[in-house]
């Protein structure tokens, strides 16, 4: 395991590495919240791209694919789906607005402030977004050095938050791009290939699998229709994405960029499938699913390609922790607290970063964390932002009562059928709709001149 240990490290050391390189170049508030609204095809497809595969999508992703097969995949496709979305329909738009944040987009639109009640939603999404990806790479420390939870998370949680607070979205983009490659290597390119060889290749899963493994919708109805409402829809309205279509240099590179991000992920969720399913084959009573990689990439790969591949997992986490400790920071400062000014920001980044580490280290139940937070952003904001960008009725009222109805409805819904159950992003969703149009048509329309100039931003107007 030494030379695993001395690849991993290396890894590590080239982030912080990249991270303090990336601070020189973060001199304006522009070059630390969004990488000075500069970033081509290759760096905006990459860095988009790891902020979207996280551990969920590689150690969870795997875990399903030993559960279910290739409908394992779901998870991962509709991430994929959401971001070609979200690329193809609203991209072009995002760009030309130049904010900085989803709150500043609906204060925009709408006239006036709804940003107290948006950025405390979107604020609370990303916070807990970046302490489940601190907890799942807190557990690759455990796993490789014997750490516990504690230590995993306090050296995961330092590194990045080092980085991160450095040079905001530039040591960022940086390191995701860094990450996106060690990613490709060490998943689609090393780990995949030998889990195929070793079980005699497709052929051999078939053999090998009962016919439920390659029946796509084996994993359930209700599961995927789940998994596209809360992840193709929270893909289109979470900060940590929005502020990943900021940094695109034109409206062009947001759409391409991110058409070829989204078809990484579908590649992204068979080779999971894949790789789960192999190692059903090869390790067929693990005792926990999630435990599938750890075992595979230890059972099968040699000295040196197992640490890549370890660093590849710790890197998808870690890509995933630091988007969104930016987007939690910068939602902090634009929206809620309103300060500015890259020293402003470095501080709230660090000091985010400190409350993250602190909740990880008490937090256990992460997946229903993560649900709360995912159910909260798309029942109480979605209706608001995508009416917003393409009703023009919708008013400032409207788009305020839809998001405490939908958050309201979520929260009860919730409490009654329990905080992992189907029924709250339904519900919430249903409330949030109703309430939007109703409150939206019996409300006086939206003023002519903030319309206007909505509509110049659209276009493509100066800030």
């Amino acid at each position: 395991m030494a030379l695993d240990y001395a690849v991993i490290a290396a890894y590590v050391l080239g982030m912080v590495g990249v991270g303090w390189w990336g601070m020189r170049r973060a001199t304006t508030r522009s070059d630390y919240l969004v990488a000075g609204r500069r970033l081509g095809f290759a760096m905006y497809s990459g860095t988009m791209s790891a902020v979207v595969i996280g551990g969920a999508s590689t150690i969870g992703g795997i875990a399903l694919g030993y559960q279910f097969g290739v409908s394992g995949a779901w998870l991962v496709f509709t991430i994929g789906l959401g971001i070609l979305a979200l690329s193809a329909f609203f991209a072009r738009r995002i760009v030309r607005l130049k904010v900085y944040t989803v709150p500043e987009m609906l204060d925009l639109r709408y006239g006036g402030s709804t940003s107290i009640v948006s950025g405390v939603v979107m604020w609370g999404y990303t916070l807990m977004l970046s302490v489940t990806s601190t907890i799942a790479y807190a557990t690759v420390f455990e796993v490789l050095f014997g750490l516990p939870k504690v230590g995993g998370v306090i050296i995961g949680g330092v590194i990045v938050v080092l980085y991160s607070a450095l040079g905001g979205m530039w040591s960022i983009t940086l390191t995701d791009i860094v990450q996106f490659v060690v990613k490709t290597v060490g998943i689609l390119l090393v780990l995949l290939p030998t889990a195929l060889v070793a079980v005699g290749g497709f052929g051999g899963l078939h053999a090998q699998l009962p016919a439920s493994f390659f029946d796509v919708g084996s994993i359930g109805t209700g599961r995927i229709v789940t998994y596209l409402l809360i992840y193709v829809f929270g893909l289109l309205i979470g900060q940590d994405i929005w502020q990943r279509v900021f940094t695109a240099r034109t409206p062009r590179v947001a759409t391409t960029g991110g058409l070829a991000s989204g078809l990484y992920c579908v590649v992204y969720a068979i080779a999971g499938a894949l790789i789960g399913s192999a190692a059903k084959v090869l390790y067929p009573n693990l005792p926990n699913p999630d435990d599938a990689f750890a075992t595979i990439v230890t059972g099968l790969l040699p000295a040196g390609l197992r640490g890549l591949v370890l660093a590849a997992a710790l890197a998808a986490m870690m890509s995933t922790a630091s988007g969104a400790l930016i987007a939690c920071s910068t939602v902090a400062q634009n929206d809620i607290l309103r300060r500015g000014g890259v020293r402003a920001n470095r501080l709230a980044t660090l000091a985010l970063g400190v409350v993250v580490i602190l909740i990880a280290i008490v937090v256990d139940d992460v997946v229903a964390a993560l649900t709360v937070a995912y159910n909260l952003l798309v029942g109480g904001l979605l209706v608001a932002i995508i009416g917003g960008l393409l009703w023009k009725r919708g008013t400032r009222v409207g788009a305020i009562a839809s998001m405490i109805a939908g958050a309201l409805t979520v929260v009860a819904c919730m409490l009654a059928y329990g905080l992992l159950a189907d029924q709250p992003i339904y519900f919430g969703l249903l409330a949030s709709l109703v309430v939007y149009v109703a409150v939206s048509l019996a409300t006086p329309r939206t003023a002519d001149s903030v319309l206007h100039n909505w509509e110049q931003r659209l276009a493509g107007a100066s800030a």
